[in-house]
């Protein structure tokens, strides 16, 4: 083979043209007949049995020229690439082919080139760090969960309120006529949850046991069932038992039942380590994510189409992978979102862009800075796949080649490089706002809600919590799949 051309477009591609020797094109012709020969029927020969030349002199001499030629085409390209020292993405895309006189062949072709970035400045970009401060009140909400998770239940005798657990049965009816899914029997509502349509948990309380109510309701108009959506509707209901939950007291004994510290003060001041811990962690890579964000947007490249396919593709086989660990497949969860794969893909694309952007960058800065990762850092990295997966050290190694270890160790470098010289600023005075501020309000909010609680889709009432669970799972799997990238 030899490269008779190479030319570099602007468009960030590159056209070339290699020749195919005769005896090459040749080798290529007689593997396609190979291939073929017991497909082909020839009058005086059973199948599989008729010389190349025989079933070319029939059909004609081109007759496998296709099938050389695609047999072909993966080492023509790759020699074209390597012999041009290009760097490329995506795949190869076919201009032409001739067949010469001589038996060669010239085939054409161009490929999307790996881009070339240019950095003015790397160090001192600046973002906003957020301090790390834990309030009080977030060890009390902390402590508070877990009181909750440790109540006791126990049937009361008074009227139902917010918090308690009211076993109803209820039936809807549209104009008198019972409806589809409307219709539940020692169904566990637990008032203040929002589980029902607006209004339905509202009207339970104040109930006793043993009494009937009809609740006059209204289904929203944006309901899901569209022969439902703003309809009047009445739901006879009759309470049959109410729970309510008993916490424990707040003092040494709860501390020592709920952990492995004798009093309250050192459970409150291991809550206090392990929420600063994360705060910490947390602001760290809310800091480095602005930082990279600061870099990408430094500097302008065109990226190549095949890039970003490239990295859908791959947050689609992620998204996959999460959604079947809860035996869901990803058009039926696509289809929950109100979208498909291509509006997933579209939707993702300018985080696909930032994402390449910020790679492209720190790649850069490796090769400026002379990045360069220690064996032991190898070592650890390998270490680490294997923990994380469950395998040998040695199964780790061999799937993973060791160019892409330390690829991805230049761009954790880059990235730390980035950050240690880039300038953290106070966020402005509205943001840096304690967050117990804001648990209040939401606090305040749930207990507005228990109140005038605002229910679920009353078609969907007895089944809601186990479709609560199947879906909240599959939605969590694709935040994480979302979040879980590569920083660079």
């Amino acid at each position: 083979m030899n490269v008779t051309t190479c030319e570099k477009k602007d468009a960030g591609t590159a056209e070339l043209a290699v020749e195919v020797s005769a005896e090459e094109f040749d080798k290529a012709l007689n593997e396609a007949y190979k291939k073929n020969k017991s497909q082909i029927a020839v009058p005086g020969f059973r199948k599989g049995k008729a010389p190349r030349k025989i079933i070319e002199a029939m059909y004609g001499a081109s007759v496998f020229y296709n099938d050389a030629l695609d047999a072909i085409l993966p080492a023509v390209c790759s020699h074209g690439v390597s012999e041009s020292n290009l760097k490329t993405v995506g795949y190869p895309k076919i201009l032409d082919m001739n067949i010469n006189d001589d038996k060669s062949a010239t085939i054409k072709y161009s490929v999307e080139l790996y881009p070339e970035i240019q950095l003015e400045s790397y160090k001192g970009l600046s973002a906003v760090k957020q301090p790390v401060q834990v309030e009080e009140s977030n060890i009390d909400s902390e402590i508070a969960a877990v009181q909750l998770r440790n109540a006791r239940i126990q049937t009361a005798t008074r009227p139902a309120i917010g918090g308690d657990t009211a076993v109803i049965d209820f039936e809807g009816f549209i104009d008198g006529v019972p409806f589809e899914g409307g219709k539940g029997e020692n169904y566990e509502l637990v008032l203040g949850s929002n589980s029902f349509i607006p209004g339905f948990e509202a009207k339970i309380n104040g109930m006793t046991v043993g009494e009937e109510r009809e609740l006059d309701l209204i289904f929203p108009e944006d309901y899901h069932q569209k022969e439902l959506a703003g309809k009047p509707v009445i739901f006879k209901v009759n309470l049959k038992e109410v729970k309510e939950k008993i916490l424990p007291e707040l003092d040494d004994e709860f501390a020592k039942d709920v952990s492995e510290f004798d009093t309250l003060q050192e459970y409150r001041d291991s809550i206090r380590g392990k929420l600063t811990a994360a705060k910490k962690e947390e602001s760290e890579k809310a800091f480095e994510d602005a930082v990279l964000g600061k870099l990408a947007d430094s500097y302008e490249c065109d990226v190549p189409e095949a890039m970003i396919q490239d990295y859908a593709d791959n947050q689609m086989e992620g998204l996959k992978r999460q959604l079947a660990q809860y035996g869901m497949e990803i058009d039926m969860y696509l289809n929950m979102m109100g979208t498909d794969a291509e509006g997933f893909r579209s939707s993702i694309r300018p985080n696909a862009v930032r994402q390449i952007k910020t790679t492209l960058a720190l790649e850069k800065i490796a090769k400026l800075e002379k990045l360069e990762p220690a064996e032991e850092d190898i070592e650890a990295y390998y270490t680490d796949m294997a923990s994380r997966y469950g395998v040998d050290v040695k199964v780790a190694k061999e799937s993973i080649p060791v160019e892409t270890v330390k690829n991805e160790l230049n761009l954790r470098g880059a990235s730390k490089l980035v950050c240690e010289h880039a300038i953290a600023e106070e966020p402005a005075a509205e943001e840096a706002e304690p967050a117990v501020k804001e648990k209040k309000t939401k606090k305040a909010k749930a207990e507005e809600k228990s109140d005038d609680a605002e229910p679920v889709k009353a078609d969907e009432a007895v089944k809601a919590e186990k479709k609560t669970v199947k879906k909240a799972a599959p939605k969590k799997a694709a935040e994480k799949a979302k979040t879980e990238e590569n920083p660079a």
